[in-house]
């Protein structure tokens, strides 16, 4: 990959051979195919590859330079990725399950300061749970507040400031870029230069289903393993239930549904095929600093955020546009209206 490549019409560059080669020492390897603009445009080959799957997307520039007049970058199935330098980056721990929380718990023994990538509902539950430890953690993430998918601005900034106040720092706006050995501790670097001491660096940006056993038993696959709305795979009696499954669009990793769908199969699997329904589920946000309820509303759910409270709590409601309660996220002593609210969200998988 020192110069240009000669690609011909209808041909593709690399070839699978070359691709595994150059990915040995590439950790970028460009794909290229030149096809005839008006026979396959870049959105026809984006729908042939992402066949109305999530976590796809296209992206285009226009750069007319006089050789090309666009770029297009067509993304299939791509999940949240985590690309650090620094001789420290390998030492970046992640908790998926019980064997990587037990490296999780042994680190932090002597551990004082703690840099945590990502402000989400993981980032935030391990920064509170850390403040019992007499552990000074500090949140980084790209985000403009904590919380970003679940909390509008308001209620946000109220839970960033409970949470500053137990002993949480935040560095929001923020990259990580590098992280480094340091005598036996990290320094972790940022994009806008500073630098953070950390003794432990974890990485908080979310669960991954492990999905590779199931495609590879041909089961059907998007951003979890997905299932009808008896739990069955695209694989006749193969059933998925947990964080792992995607039922019925829905890949909701809490304990609540959880439970919904070991109650279903159970039936199921006993002689009475019963399928899976979902009430209401608030999710209660494990931060004591900051009580906190969301019931976020439908991803393509139309509508606005009005909040309500004062300085002891607030409440924000997603209402549609003729005005029906579609959501809401509390925050404080707003919580105590979970259940009244409830209520009043339509349920999210009934008959």
């Amino acid at each position: 990959m020192t110069g240009p490549v000669a690609v011909g019409l209808g041909e593709t560059w690399p070839r699978l051979d070359e691709f595994v080669a150059l990915g040995a020492t590439h950790r970028i390897v460009p794909v290229v195919r030149r096809v005839l603009a008006d026979t396959v445009t870049p959105v026809g080959v984006y729908r042939m590859l992402a066949a109305g799957r999530p976590g796809t997307f296209i992206l285009e520039s226009a750069q007319p330079d006089g050789t090309r007049s666009r770029f297009s970058f067509v993304g299939v199935r791509s999940r949240a990725t985590l690309t650090i330098d620094g001789d420290g980056a390998a030492d970046v721990l992640s908790v998926n399950d019980l064997d990587d929380f037990a490296r999780w718990n042994e680190r932090l023994v002597d551990a004082r300061r703690v840099v945590l990538l990502g402000g989400g509902l993981i980032g935030c539950e391990f920064a509170n749970d850390l403040l019992s430890r007499d552990v000074r953690p500090t949140v980084v993430d790209l985000a403009d507040r904590p919380l970003g998918r679940l909390l509008p601005p308001e209620a946000a900034a109220f839970f960033q400031d409970q949470l500053e106040a137990a002993g949480v720092v935040f560095r929001l706006d923020a990259r990580v870029t590098a992280v480094q050995k340091n005598d036996g501790c990290y320094r972790v670097r940022v994009a806008d230069g500073s630098t953070l001491n950390a003794d432990v660096v974890l990485s908080a940006v979310g669960l991954r289903p492990r999905t590779a056993l199931a495609e590879a038993a041909g089961c059907r696959v998007a951003r979890g393993i997905v299932t009808d709305r008896r739990l069955e795979t695209s694989v006749p009696g193969v059933y998925a239930v947990g964080d792992c499954a995607e039922v019925d669009g829905l890949n909701l990793p809490f304990v609540m549904p959880i439970l919904h769908q070991a109650r279903a199969l159970a039936a199921t699997l006993t002689g009475t095929p019963t399928v899976v329904q979902y009430p209401v589920m608030p999710v209660l946000v494990k931060t004591p600093a900051c009580p906190t309820v969301v019931c976020p509303p439908p991803a393509e759910a139309e509508g606005q955020w009005r909040v309500e409270g004062d300085g002891d709590g607030l409440a924000a409601l997603f209402e549609g546009e003729d005005g029906q309660l579609l959501g809401f996220a509390l925050v404080g002593k707003a919580t105590a209206r979970r259940q009244e609210l409830a209520a009043r969200v339509p349920r999210p998988l009934s008959d």
